[in-house]
């Protein structure tokens, strides 16, 4: 058992890692419009791109006639996108870019990798994986992507992967929080409070990673804040607010109440310097009468990153009933106990 426990414990590591557990919905892989240049009107959904050539992706640029060509570049692709998947989790994977990314969904911004000059920054090697909100997407209809990329030298472009919209098979969520929100660095315990005024804050993404969102190499505290309305609560049901994966150590309120946290921030007693906090998804109780049914509501979510990604990075994001919780937590064990079969399988 002593050869066997360390292995099991990696892939336990491992499967928490994919907790996402994505399938394809569209596919994204073939020919894209693509133009060489950088103008900010390409990021919109209506742009005439008609007179653009067309590249294969995933492939290097060079590949389609572009070669020894560095610097900006622009892709752009049309789908539509069916209305039954209104009520499911979205992401847009991209796969591998050379260098660096700026990705658009009908002209809105939903997140990057890597950074541009004059502070180049290099993400050629990971896998571009965006959530969707459902407020930038037409559902019944057709939808824009729009991709900038820098390439500093060598292949240039969306190289490798697996292009392509995915759903997310997680817990389903009966409000999705998804989308904009109120975002400021440093820390203030009056920042949990409904009535704070946070009109002059930044605007972010959740879920995704604040350092592709203008916080490149920030280490620290931040605050996320936002509003929203939940009219005709089921009655007598337990609520779970969702908040998927947080890197590194977080706490919640809702409209000024603590409802939960994960993790001891610094200066508190046997704080955890090495921990896997940032792969755990997030779910705490509400208590009852604690949401407004009526009224707008207040979450505020604290959080602490110890050092590289650091954010509500992975959804999904928002509220969901105990019944629908349960379920996920049971079909999780099923698929972990699966695969440890599987490796044990192998091992012996």
């Amino acid at each position: 058992m002593r050869t066997i426990k360390p292995v099991i414990l990696n892939l336990m590591l491992a499967v928490s890692l994919q907790a996402l557990d994505l399938e394809r919905e569209i596919s994204l892989r073939g020919r894209w419009l693509f133009e060489v240049g950088d103008r900010e009107e390409y990021a919109e959904a209506g742009f005439d791109d008609s007179g653009w050539e067309t590249i294969r992706v995933p492939r290097p640029w060079e590949q389609y006639g572009f070669p020894g060509y560095d610097g900006y570049a622009w892709y752009r692709i049309r789908f539509d996108l069916p209305a039954e998947l209104r009520e499911k989790a979205l992401y847009l994977q991209l796969g591998f870019i050379d260098d660096v990314d700026w990705v658009y969904v009908n002209g809105n911004y939903i997140g990057g990798r890597g950074s541009g000059p004059p502070d180049y920054q290099t993400a050629f090697d990971a896998n571009r994986l965006y959530s969707l909100p459902g407020s930038t997407l037409l559902y019944g209809d057709e939808n824009v992507i729009a991709v900038r990329v820098y390439d500093d030298w060598g292949d240039g472009g969306i190289v490798g992967g697996d292009p392509g919209i995915f759903s997310q098979k997680s817990v389903d969520l009966i409000h999705d929080l998804s989308g904009v929100w109120r975002f400021r660095t440093g820390d203030d315990g009056s920042w949990r409070e409904p009535d704070y005024d946070d009109r002059d804050w930044d605007e972010i993404l959740v879920p995704g990673v604040w350092e592709a969102q203008g916080y490149q190499d920030y280490d620290g505290y931040a605050w996320y804040r936002t509003e929203f309305r939940l009219r005709d609560l089921p009655e007598d049901e337990r609520l779970i607010l969702v908040l998927g994966p947080i890197d590194d150590i977080d706490e919640v309120f809702l409209n000024g109440v603590r409802i939960g946290r994960t993790g001891r921030f610094p200066g508190e007693r046997y704080l955890d310097r090495n921990n896997n906090y940032w792969n755990r998804p997030r779910f705490y109780t509400i208590k009852r009468g604690a949401l407004r049914d009526r009224g707008v509501n207040t979450l505020a979510v604290r959080v602490y990153d110890t050092w590289r990604d650091g954010g509500i990075y992975e959804g999904p994001v928002g509220v969901t009933t105990k019944d629908e919780y349960l379920e996920y937590q049971k079909k999780n064990r099923k698929k972990l106990r699966h695969v440890l079969e599987e490796l044990l399988k192998d091992w012996f």
